[in-house]
């Protein structure tokens, strides 16, 4: 029996290392997008020792995007390295040293393991990225979106590399939340898969995966829960204000679904909810709200603007 076992467990370390040795080892990453979610991936992935080109369309943006980064780093390393501060210091050289910026992504790419496409929430505009990326890529590499809406099927099919294509939806801000969801198309391979799987981890996250659904675990459950939050409102059941505090105090969400709301956007949300609205038109978690739709309608987008569901200074 013993004999078995023994021989059971040389067996399974076999397959986990035939398995790791399949993975695609990630060191080069390219980064398309220099907003806050890209740059913010920019960060993690640099200071995790990987090589990184951060990409956008202006130099204008990407100076923005590099001096955020730095300024995030000095806040990661008042808190990593408060009784070292020389050791501090280094880090912040060593993470800006593993990354430079390009406003050419076809000229970049051809020495990248994994492209990452942080941009624009339209299907069109991505599609059409990935398309002209995939003609400059390498083979190997792993093309992945960070959408937290769209279908990461539709953009793959774009691309003559549907087994080297998945999801990387990270959150915001990302140098601070730990959680990555892996998306797995039907035809992203276990390769690809479990290659995007060893880059989160390497990069510090926690990732999840799920299938590609809309909006995948957290934004599936998250939207259609803000979305009853203002149907709650709309008809005249509770305040906004009220419904906020019992969240916080009875569910112990650290923000109430119209502050959250707030946050996030109130354009995204309406996005996000048009969209799924779209797809599967009589599912009531979908349907879209009339007050939101005004509230966009008048530019009132949340704290990015002043004002959406309560006002800001």
């Amino acid at each position: 029996m013993a004999f078995a076992t023994r021989q059971f467990v040389r067996a399974a370390s076999s397959d986990a290392a035939t398995a790791a040795a399949k993975k695609l080892l990630i060191k080069h990453v390219t980064i398309i997008g220099g907003g806050l979610m890209g740059a913010g991936i920019a960060q993690v992935a640099a200071a995790s020792g990987h090589t990184v080109v951060l990409v956008d369309q202006s130099d204008e943006i990407l100076k923005k995007s590099t001096k955020g980064i730095e300024e995030s780093l000095k806040r990661v390393t008042k808190k990593k390295f408060a009784d070292k501060p020389e050791a501090g210091d280094e880090f912040i050289k060593k993470t800006l040293k593993n990354l430079t910026t390009s406003t050419d992504a076809a000229s970049v790419v051809h020495s990248t393991d994994l492209v990452i496409e942080a941009i624009v929430e339209n299907l069109d505009v991505k599609n059409q990225l990935f398309k002209t990326l995939d003609k400059f890529a390498p083979e190997h590499t792993i093309f992945a979106s960070n959408t937290s809406s769209l279908q990461i099927t539709q953009m793959a099919n774009a691309t003559t590399r549907q087994d080297r294509f998945g999801g990387l939806h990270f959150f915001n801000p990302v140098p601070m939340m730990k959680l990555v969801e892996v998306i797995k198309t039907p035809m992203t391979s276990q390769k690809t898969f479990e290659s995007l799987v060893a880059f989160s981890k390497a990069v510090g996250k926690s990732p999840v995966s799920c299938k590609d659904t809309p909006g995948f675990i957290v934004n599936r459950l998250l939207v259609p829960y803000m979305m009853e939050a203002v149907r709650l409102f709309e008809r005249g059941d509770a305040s906004k204000e009220d419904i906020d505090v019992a969240m916080k105090l009875g569910a112990g969400y650290p923000m109430g679904p119209f502050e959250l709301l707030d946050y996030v956007g109130l354009d995204t949300s309406k996005y996000i909810i048009d969209g799924w609205h779209s797809l599967e038109p009589n599912n009531p978690l979908f349907a879209p709200s009339p007050l939101l739709n005004k509230l966009v309608e008048e530019k009132k987008l949340g704290k990015k603007t002043g004002e959406g569901f309560y006002k800001y200074k």
